[in-house]
């Protein structure tokens, strides 16, 4: 993992004494509230609903047991008790009291961590692969990429006050774990016909109320013009991207209304004037960067199904996790652990104090003392043996973090929704609850497969409802809360935008219905179909007489 170096413990160290400075002026009456808000927005604090909510950037996911252990002190010392994991991979705190919110960043700082730019119109926390560094489908580990860029947009003169906030995603993997196609700029690492590394570029692609799938902006970038050519996109972007209307600001609006091939040729036009010497970065940095993303120390395994095979003979339970929640690992002898935060007693992705503390343990007993955050809104733990793997399931099981739901119905991204948020029209958290009820039984969930249900509890679509199998968005007409039905969407490196049904529904309707389309699937499926797969087979029409019966 990166470790700060002087520059990085300074700047987190300063910005965190100045926030003190402005929260004391805040509390004593000599800042206006929207005096105050563009400098709190600058450290993730936001006003929301009830209180105060603080975001706490968690750069490509990736987090150590320390860092772990800190995020338990503050929900514990600070919120009430859990946080909340984001789909940028990011940790929020719903219930922080004003005056404490400089103590917070203090003691993030203390573990190399801290909230700046998870708010604002700037690069917001880059996102990557959870699997990043342990999967064999990979060209290379993303992370130093998505370091380097992390040190590259911090505090970025010129892109600090972007039109609006901009978002980077970046993968290794031709299976797209981090969907890079619905972000501001996505980043492939790819090779090519030559067997050169480099890098596909993705553009103009978002969620929110216009949702876009990006569009290739370079088919192949070497890797030592990264950096000079991101600048020579954003400055197109940060140049004629509209100001006039926060709607219509982001690149996708942009990139749709000039057109890709003019867009491309603004970028390129603008690659030619840029004194690339002056934004490359050396080789030996480079280098210096990579090393802190070495592989462990592996042990020289072997892979051998036969030590599990007594235990997923004896006992069930485990032997439905190992199939569902864990993945291929690149080291012989070792798995990826998928833990979903997705029970049914709490809001999707929530995490009490208690609970991240028992991951921070199997991470140093388990996992080289590492763990990632996901979209999906759970948690990694990127290198287990395998022979280990009951357990640490046991251990889960006792935390109650062993639910095997993995991708099937009940894995459901939510947004917090009314709840919490200020800009919701709509409940989101009960009706993720109420649709995991409905389709709890683990054997129905097996039935049915895969199967990608998001939320959103507003047009701006922090729940990626565009591209849920089934997406579900909240909205409000007169005071009743209603809930709108797509069908169709695809977050994967086929990145679709989903079907709008037609006119919304009442929680009760709602669930009635989603149970409705889930029957008819499993009746319509060929043999190896998924929902999607048989949703794009017979289309949208069955499921929409099926929805509305």
């Amino acid at each position: 993992m990166y470790r700060y170096d002087e520059f990085d413990a300074q700047l987190v160290a300063e910005r965190t004494k100045q926030f003190r400075g402005q929260v004391e002026r805040r509390l004593a009456g000599r800042l206006s509230e929207a005096e105050f808000r563009p400098l709190r927005l600058m450290n993730g604090l936001y006003l929301q609903l009830h209180a105060y909510m603080l975001r706490v950037a968690i750069p490509y996911g990736t987090l150590n047991s320390e860092q772990m252990r800190m995020l338990a002190h503050l929900a514990e010392k600070y919120d009430r008790g859990y946080g909340h994991i984001t789909t940028r991979q990011n940790i929020q705190y719903n219930w922080p009291k004003l005056p404490d919110v400089p103590d917070m960043l203090d003691d993030l700082a203390s573990v190399q961590m801290h909230a700046i730019q998870t708010s604002g119109n700037c690069i917001r926390n880059v996102t990557c692969d959870p699997y990043a560094g342990a999967t064999a489908e990979e060209i290379e580990d993303p992370r130093p990429l998505a370091e380097l860029l992390r040190q590259w947009s911090t505090l970025h003169p010129e892109f600090s006050f972007l039109p609006r906030k901009f978002k980077i995603a970046v993968t290794a993997a031709e299976k797209d774990r981090a969907l890079i196609k619905a972000h501001d700029i996505g980043i492939q690492v790819v090779k090519n016909e030559a067997g050169e590394v480099g890098y596909k570029i993705i553009v103009g692609g978002g969620l929110g109320r216009t949702p876009i799938i990006g569009q290739t902006l370079r088919e192949f970038l070497p890797k030592d013009e990264l950096l000079p050519y991101l600048t020579a996109a954003l400055r197109v972007y940060n140049r004629y991207g509209r100001r006039d209307n926060k709607y219509k600001a982001r690149i996708k609006i942009l990139v749709q209304e000039t057109g890709i091939e003019a867009f491309t040729n603004q970028v390129e036009d603008e690659y030619e004037i840029i004194d690339v010497s002056d934004i490359a970065v050396s080789e030996a940095e480079l280098e210096r960067i990579s090393s802190y993303f070495a592989s462990p120390d592996f042990e020289d395994l072997k892979d051998d199904p036969s030590e599990l095979t007594s235990a997923i003979a004896d006992n069930r339970a485990f032997s439905l996790w190992a199939k569902n929640n864990v993945a291929a690992h690149k080291a012989s002898g070792y798995s990826i652990v998928n833990i979903s935060l997705k029970p049914l007693d709490l809001a999707p992705g929530d995490i009490t104090a208690e609970q991240m503390r028992v991951v921070a343990d199997l991470a140093d007993k388990y996992s080289f003392g590492e763990l990632r955050t996901t979209h999906q809104q759970n948690l990694v733990l990127p290198h287990v043996k395998q022979a280990d793997l009951p357990a640490l399931f046991a251990q889960l099981q006792a935390a109650k973090l062993a639910s095997d739901n993995i991708n099937l119905i009940t894995d459901i991204i939510c947004c917090p929704g009314m709840d919490f948020c200020a800009l919701a029209t709509a409940r989101s958290i009960p009706i993720s609850q109420a649709i995991a009820e409905r389709f709890a039984d683990p054997e129905r969930q097996r039935t049915i497969g895969e199967m990608q249900i998001k939320i959103s509890g507003c047009i701006n679509a922090c729940g990626h409802h565009h591209v849920g199998h089934i997406g579900i968005l909240g909205l409000e007409k007169a005071g009743v809360e209603f809930y709108q039905v797509k069908l169709g969407g695809d977050s994967s490196e086929h990145a679709e935008i989903g079907k709008v049904t037609g006119p919304g529904f009442s929680e009760s309707e709602l669930i009635d219905g989603i149970e409705n389309m889930v029957d008819l699937y499993l009746k319509q499926r060929e043999e190896g179909e998924r929902f999607l797969d048989t949703y794009r087979r017979i289309g949208i029409e069955p499921f929409k007489e099926v929805l509305y019966a």
